[in-house]
């Protein structure tokens, strides 16, 4: 299997998981969003915030199959840099609000680092083109 194929798939993988994420948060938050990490939520209707949340994650999956589709592999490369500080930041505030570490490193903190991982294969794969 050719480094390109290996790439292809992790993108389109990595981006349907977090457009999965996206929705369920903007369907279902009030069951999606203990999984995050945090210790609690905030009183009232916070469901707004949630719904957002899962914007984002969707919005972030399209970005990504929008540069696969459009070839820009390059560009693909450096957006998942980009796009690690998303789950970075995500670990970041699950452990300074003493929330789950497990869910911090085990969750947020591997994601993150398998962006930056098939950011760096797919740069190196666009480095001799």
């Amino acid at each position: 299997m050719s480094l390109k194929t290996v790439n292809t798939v992790l993108v389109v993988l990595g981006a349907l998981f977090i457009m999965y994420v996206g929705v369920s948060y903007a369907f279902t938050p009030s069951s999606t969003a203990p999984d995050f990490g945090l210790p609690s939520w905030p009183s009232g209707d916070g469901g707004g915030f949630l719904v957002l949340k899962g914007i984002r994650d969707l919005v972030s999956g399209l970005v990504l199959l929008v540069l696969l589709a459009t070839r820009h592999r390059r560009a693909l490369g450096w957006v998942l840099l980009a796009t690690a500080c998303t789950p970075l930041g995500d670990m970041i505030t699950v452990l300074l609000h003493h929330g789950s570490t497990a869910a911090a490193l085990g969750i947020h903190g591997a994601t993150a680092a398998l962006i930056v991982l098939t950011a760096l294969l797919l740069l190196k794969e666009t480095q001799a083109a």
